[in-house]
């Protein structure tokens, strides 16, 4: 269950603490007092959408953690799933919402959202005004009957001969075309498979030519530069320098170590051009060989341009035309092989299909009853409900079935889709049956109910009080409420408020007390005049909503 909330920085939230306990968990509070926000924190902390501007001004991020006690069968579940909970059987939500970005941890590892939905989905489930509208889709008729029905495994085999099926079609698929057509693809298909195998290219061969290539150029570009220089240093002509150097140190001796530098400069220029020399007549440069190097060069680059980057894309794309070829050239025993495989596919497809219907079709009774009677507790004065069936006329990876709830709320009247009957108050009492029904085959333990007062009152909210404390007597509820009726059945209560602080607005949440929940009761009672007879009257309607809660744990709803 959801042992502690804690939220940092999120809009009107400064610092929130919440620790929740076993049973009901009711928050109240005046209208804009930050519920949305509360409700709104921890689907965002499961991996919902962030909307904007949720980082409270002044604040770089904000922060949202959930703590989770696992039992042991759960947590045999998690850790085949990858998640290990601590010794104690503790599990720590996190996600950090920055502006730009956000980041979810399980446990402190970095973990994608897709993921934190997949492991949250086992742990929490809320329910709000926008899952009540879903009732409108026919899609979640389908979700929920296949829940009571237990059809997992066979929805995951039948999903896995979908998605063959498929494959087998496209497949098939291939081999609807006329045999001009074929022939055309043949022929050029064998020009392209010739010209790969022609060039007989090797593993790591583009490779070692490219190095022999540049080698190649370098000794180009080395006889260039070293003739360059053999011209420049041959031209000085430091011979003639140093004999007039002589000349004149005929007359200075001072001159006399000009000469011998000069001396030494023409020793060391005739050693510099010897070198050259040496260097250039020992370098060889195959011109035809470069040439070879070249031309198998623009060969495998013309081939990679054509049928892919690199020799290992080229030798997939000759396996493909090789494979495709061979489907043209043998087309009529392939194109058989290829029905036939399609046939037997669609075969086993249809006989699982066939048997999840039927196994739907046995539990769509029962759930409907049950929903119907639980409807009937839940202030439905007359109400027939049904679910019928309709054949698609294909396949999906749920099957052929498409199902639809039908209510009649009056006596008299036929059963019409739920959209054509249910009002918005209607729809939040209808989901919470649906709910209650799914308790015994949904294992998950924590549940969130948002707005589940929509649009009802009077004994009608009793009844829904009533079935919240029927629930929450085998796992934990938490529900956000401003009806008394409700807020009376409480395990726990919890008040939601807005408060100034520095010039500034935060939202707060504190446990109330018994005698703190009596104040809450009476202001729900009685609105902004709070007299003592409304407190009377709260702390009566308290002390009935206890033993009504302990009457309906004890001996059922």
């Amino acid at each position: 269950m959801l042992l502690e909330l804690h939220v940092r920085n999120l809009a009107l939230i400064e610092r929130a603490d919440v620790e929740f306990g076993e049973g009901l968990n009711i928050l109240t509070g005046e209208t804009g007092s930050g519920k949305s926000i509360f409700m709104g924190s921890v689907n965002m902390a499961l991996g919902g959408k962030v909307p904007r501007d949720m980082v409270r001004k002044g604040a770089e991020y904000a922060y949202i953690e959930l703590i989770f006690s696992v039992d042991e069968e759960k947590g045999k579940i998690l850790r085949q799933m990858g998640v290990t909970p601590d010794e104690d059987g503790i599990l720590i939500i996190s996600r950090k919402i920055m502006p730009s970005r956000s980041v979810s941890r399980i446990n402190d590892e970095t973990v994608t959202l897709g993921r934190l939905r997949e492991i949250t989905g086992l742990l929490l489930d809320i329910h709000g005004q926008h899952e009540h509208q879903s009732l409108l889709y026919r899609s979640k008729h389908l979700e929920i009957l296949d829940c009571f029905a237990g059809v997992e495994k066979m929805k995951k085999q039948l999903a896995e001969e979908y998605r063959r099926y498929c494959s087998l079609e496209e497949a098939a698929a291939g081999f609807r075309t006329d045999e001009e057509t074929r022939r055309r693809e043949a022929d050029f298909l064998r020009f392209e498979v010739d010209e790969i195998e022609d060039a007989a290219l090797k593993p790591g061969e583009e490779e070692e030519l490219s190095r022999a290539y540049r080698r190649f150029m370098g000794s180009r570009k080395i006889v260039e530069a070293l003739s360059a220089a053999y011209a420049a240093v041959t031209a000085v002509d430091v011979g003639e320098a140093r004999k007039g150097v002589e000349r004149a140190a005929e007359y200075e001796e001072a001159l006399e170590k000009l000469k011998d530098q000069l001396f030494d400069a023409e020793a060391i220029l005739n050693d510099v051009a010897h070198e050259i020399t040496s260097y250039l007549d020992n370098m060889v440069f195959d011109k035809e060989e470069f040439r070879r190097v070249e031309s198998r060069l623009d060969l495998i680059h013309g081939l990679e341009a054509k049928y892919g980057s690199g020799t290992e894309a080229v030798h997939r794309a000759l396996q493909e035309k090789k494979e495709r070829l061979n489907e043209l050239e043998n087309y009529d025993g392939l194109k058989q092989k290829a029905e036939q495989e399609l046939e037997e596919s669609r075969e086993r497809l249809d006989l699982l299909c066939e048997k999840l219907s039927e196994r739907r079709k046995q539990a769509a009774s029962g759930l409907a009853e049950k929903i119907r009677r639980s409807l009937l507790d839940l202030n439905f004065l007359d109400v027939e409900f049904e679910i019928s069936f309709r054949k698609l006329d294909k396949y999906t990876a749920h099957g052929f079935d498409e199902v639809e709830f039908l209510i009649s709320t009056n006596p008299g009247e036929s059963v019409k889709p739920l959209g054509m009957v249910a009002s918005g108050g209607e729809l939040s009492r209808i989901m919470l049956a649906i709910k209650t029904v799914l308790a015994d085959t949904d294992d998950v333990p924590t549940l969130i109910f948002d707005e589940i007062d929509t649009g009802i009152s009077g004994r009608t909210a009793q009844k829904v009080s009533e079935k919240l404390a029927v629930i929450s007597g085998s796992r934990q509820v938490i529900c956000i409420t401003h009806l008394p009726q409700i807020a009376a059945m409480a395990d726990y209560h919890f008040e939601m408020a807005k408060e100034p602080k520095e010039a500034k607005t935060v939202t707060t949440i504190r446990r109330l007390d018994g005698r703190q929940q009596i104040v809450e009761l009476a202001r729900l009672l009685g609105g902004a005049e709070i007299t003592d007879a409304v407190l009377q009257n709260a702390g009566e309607m308290k002390k009935l909503a206890e033993q009504t809660k302990r009457q309906l744990r004890e001996y059922g709803a």
